[in-house]
């Protein structure tokens, strides 16, 4: 028996499908019938080459949502849950953080852990089914698995993928307090679920820049109060919209996610003083910016963050909300195509041209 996957062989080449030998199934490991994996922006990079310490060739699809064929002794899942043949789960795709480090020991950061390996990025073809954009994902033994709540589909979990989750982060991160102005720049998966979760959070308002239209509009349905086109607006005319907005003092909260250098010199001066900004879009490097110390940071007393990824926390909070608040966030409507591994080469250039806001791979 072989399992099909598709593998991104090296940067710029074309997707080929490969068949894999049937992994053994350790005890503590669980192998999971893929259902559906997302093709994300940084898919995009990884096919650029964008990120360094990719072992190419590799299995891409580090968000993934799978149905359990087998497991070798997993009867619940990371929170406790019972686990059982046929159950729909998801799972953290940092992997292998040592737990005996600097970060992961004294201060409960895992995934700045130096041996940390990531689904679908750090693992090469070659070393199993670690990637969703496969007939089949094998789940390490010590991988956290999170079985998907009662009422939620593959869908609804996959149409935010990463974004969903790295949204839910950079919100968290961000601390903002009840009724606080909150602009999110960037509205693609990550800024919309950001949007959303803000609005959920009790922000007072939500103000949503970005582009395409498409996009701004699915923003207003997620919990957007205000969009801004930047297609249509100066970078001049975008700071006076949000000081209008905001009785000219700016915003408390900006939460950069649009992986643009520039969204960052902007949304510094969004920023009202003593505000807070997060940056959670640029997980590849996308070039400089020039700041001012003292204008931008010191002067404004702002504190400046980031969100590198996500940890397993967030998963767990980002699905419960969406499973309470599930009609209010219908993430299963930002799908824009569903591809097979045959035509995955085709979601990526989609992916990239923005002709889709979420595509998803379904082997």
């Amino acid at each position: 028996m072989s399992v099909k996957a598709a593998v991104m062989v090296k940067p710029g080449e074309p997707i080929e499908i490969w068949s894999l030998p049937d992994p053994e199934i350790h005890q503590g490991g669980v192998l999971l019938e893929t259902v559906a994996s997302e093709v994300c922006g940084t898919d995009v990079h990884l096919h650029k080459g964008k990120l360094a310490g990719v072992p190419y060739p590799i299995i891409p699809g580090h968000v993934s949502v799978g149905r359990i064929i087998e497991s070798r002794g997993v009867k619940k899942d990371a929170i406790g849950r019972s686990l059982n043949k046929g159950d729909l789960v998801t799972f953290l795709d940092v992997h292998e953080v040592c737990g005996s480090c600097y970060h992961c020991l004294l201060k409960n950061q895992p995934n700045r852990c130096p041996s940390r390996k990531v689904y679908g990025i750090t693992y090469g073809a070659e070393d199993g089914l670690f990637g969703g954009w496969a007939e089949q994902i094998y789940l390490q033994p010590g991988v956290h698995i999170l079985k998907l709540p009662d009422g939620l589909s593959a869908e609804d979990v996959i149409g935010g993928g990463c974004g969903l989750f790295t949204g839910f982060a950079a919100v968290s991160r961000s601390e903002f307090k009840m009724g606080d102005t909150v602009v999110v720049q960037g509205c693609g998966p990550v800024g919309l679920s950001a949007s959303a979760f803000a609005n959920l959070r009790g922000a007072g308002k939500v103000i949503l820049i970005g582009e395409p239209e498409a996009r701004l509009a699915l923003g207003k349905q997620l919990g957007a109060d205000v969009v801004l086109d930047l297609a249509s607006m100066s970078q001049g005319t975008l700071l006076e919209e949000v000081k209008s907005l905001t009785a000219g003092r700016g915003a408390d909260v900006v939460i950069e996610a649009s992986g643009n250098p520039l969204a960052v010199s902007q949304g510094l001066e969004m920023i009202r003083d003593g505000g807070t900004y997060v940056v959670a879009g640029h997980y590849t490097d996308a070039g400089d910016i020039q700041v001012n110390p003292h204008l931008d940071i010191n002067k404004k007393h702002v504190v400046v963050k980031g969100q590198w990824g996500t940890e397993f926390q967030h998963l767990v909070g980002a699905l419960a909300v969406l499973k309470k608040h599930r009609e209010r966030l219908p993430f299963a409507s930002v799908i824009g195509a569903s591809y097979s591994l045959l035509t995955a080469g085709e979601a990526l250039k989609d992916v990239e041209k923005l002709t889709v806001t979420k595509a998803i791979i379904e082997p």
